[in-house]
């Protein structure tokens, strides 16, 4: 049974109003003075207290581990708390409570759980709880990502909508997209003619950069080749999203967040320091530019610039703050999750060289190879489609989707989740659960095909953007932008190992962070299969 706290707690305080008005019958009805009365009014409200506290205590949360003193069951979490997690669920069920540190902690590790959260409940959990991530890194919650459910929010992701993920705002920008993938082969094809191997997560990592510099600040951000630059900037992506995904022992017990126990906060501080010079940066170039130029097409940043001094309605004015935190969340959440779910791919491929095989041949079927592959061809490719599903299921790019906090106290399959817990749901253990798919471990595009399952938070065995309002804003562009990259990749190159090599010792391990990336980067040597002018 499903039970909102909105109809739970007028019940509640009906109940109170029926004792009180007992008790208040009760005691005129004695023969007292009004000292006596006032000691029998203290008694009986502290019995009251007394008994709503057990009566609360009784009430039956979700099974779990029970925890230490202070620090709860974080040490059950280990290096990997997805795998961690998935094991604990094993033993004590779809829906976990237990403490991490002091923090009242629900774990959601099925289809139907997530539904019923993200469903019946989305609204009681709109709301992201505090942490040293967003505070430190995030300009204390003033993005997009980490920012209280409410007006501000709903104006940022209105303009994100708007000007960025809504179908117009994408068809306008595919000529980008189609631009700096051609940059992004045409790389690849000058390490190829110069015998060197392609870390391709790098230069993945470079054309989703430049994509979002062209649609959000009109200019390139990095040389395709990629570079010193591009590399710092990955590597400053890859520690945001490792420190952002650290079980920081100060955001489960607030009284020791002061101590810095794991040295996270100052790494987050000094890694803002840097994210915010880069940032600040850009912001200040294009207010020159803008000035100088008042014509022509009104990129991202522009919109935002505008919104310094015209209030959105309800949201209210932009700061240069508000402006730099959303750069913050879309240069690194965008680059990161697409060009690391296509590393990802293409690594699977390389290991399973039949369905590399038949990938190729639906592609040449559609678009041969005597031209480029266009974004308008993926329609048109439901095997590599089922490819792209596989991977987001197999390797979400979020295998924690990020936390929720319960506003008020609920019931979710007759469970009590109390007031101000912090709701984790686990996509990778979900997407691996041998109870809702067959064979979970094995990399198997076939059983997409032919479905009509969605990644866009409809379908909650498959959830890696997440689900409800909160869901990953950028979605759609999200999924155009791997399934465009990878298409193209496959038709462009035959994709090897160097030599020495073998596909079995590929390594497939994981790096935990906020997102998942290859501990291990992707080294490949790619072969032209198309006609060399092609590729100019």
């Amino acid at each position: 049974m499903l039970e909102n706290s909105v109809h739970s707690k007028p019940r509640r305080l009906a109940e109170m109003a029926f004792i009180m008005d007992s008790a208040h019958n009760f005691l005129v009805s004695l023969p007292v003075t009004r000292g006596q009365m006032a000691g029998l009014v203290v008694l009986l409200a502290l019995g009251l207290a007394y008994l709503l506290r057990v009566k609360q205590r009784r009430r039956r949360l979700p099974p779990g581990p029970a925890g230490w003193p202070i620090i709860g069951s974080l040490p059950l979490l280990g290096t990997m708390p997805h795998r961690s997690f998935y094991q604990l669920s094993k033993q004590y069920g779809p829906l976990m409570y237990m403490k991490l540190g002091t923090t009242d902690t629900i774990i959601a590790s099925s289809p139907k759980v997530a539904e019923a959260l993200f469903k019946a409940n989305d609204g009681n959990f709109s709301n992201r709880p505090g942490n040293a991530g967003a505070t430190y890194m995030a300009y204390d919650s003033n993005d997009l990502v980490w920012a209280p459910y409410g007006p501000r929010w709903r104006m940022l992701r209105k303009v994100c909508n708007i000007h960025l993920f809504a179908a117009k705002a994408l068809e306008d920008t595919q000529p980008v997209r189609r631009a700096e993938v051609g940059l992004l082969v045409k790389s690849i094809l000058g390490h190829q003619r110069r015998g060197e191997a392609v870390n391709l997560g790098e230069l993945l990592n470079v054309c989703t950069a430049n994509v979002l510099g062209q649609v959000m600040l009109s200019k390139r951000v990095f040389d395709s080749q990629g570079g010193r630059e591009a590399s710092e900037f990955r590597e400053m992506v890859i520690e945001l999203m490792v420190l952002a995904g650290v079980f920081n022992i100060g955001d489960f017990v607030p009284s020791l967040a002061w101590m810095d126990l794991q040295g996270v906060q100052a790494k987050m501080k000094k890694l803002h320091k840097r994210f915010d010079d880069f940032f600040g940066n850009i912001l200040e170039e294009h207010k020159a530019a803008s000035a100088r130029q008042q014509t022509g097409r009104k990129d991202f940043l522009s919109v935002l610039l505008e919104l310094r001094n015209n209030a959105d309605g309800e949201g209210g004015k932009l700061t240069d703050t508000d402006m730099k935190a959303l750069l913050l969340d879309l240069f690194t959440a965008g680059t990161d999750t697409s060009s690391s779910t296509v590393e990802w791919a293409i690594s699977e491929l390389i290991r399973h060289p039949k369905i590399m095989e038949r990938c190729q041949r639906e592609v040449d079927s559609v678009v041969g190879k005597q031209r480029r592959l266009q974004e308008t061809d993926i329609q048109n490719l439901p095997y590599l489609q089922a490819v792209v599903k596989e991977t987001f299921r197999l390797h979400p790019s979020t295998p924690l989707l990020l936390p929720r906090l319960a506003a008020e106290e609920c019931e979710v399959e007759g469970y009590y989740i109390p007031k101000n817990a912090r709701l984790m749901v686990n996509a990778w253990g979900i997407q691996h659960d041998p109870e809702v798919w067959e064979r979970p471990l094995e990399f198997d595009p076939e059983r997409f095909v032919g479905s009509n399952m969605d990644v866009r938070g409809t379908d909650f065995e498959v959830i890696p953007f997440g689900a409800g309002r909160r869901i990953c804003a950028g979605v759609s562009m999200g999924i155009r932008m791997v399934q465009f990259m990878l298409a193209t990749l496959i038709h462009s190159f035959d994709w090897s190992l160097p030599a020495g090599q073998t596909v079995e010792k590929l390594d497939m391990e994981e790096g935990f962070g906020l997102t998942l990336q290859k501990a291990v980067p992707l080294v490949a040597v790619p072969t032209p299969r198309l006609p060399l002018a092609l590729y100019d």
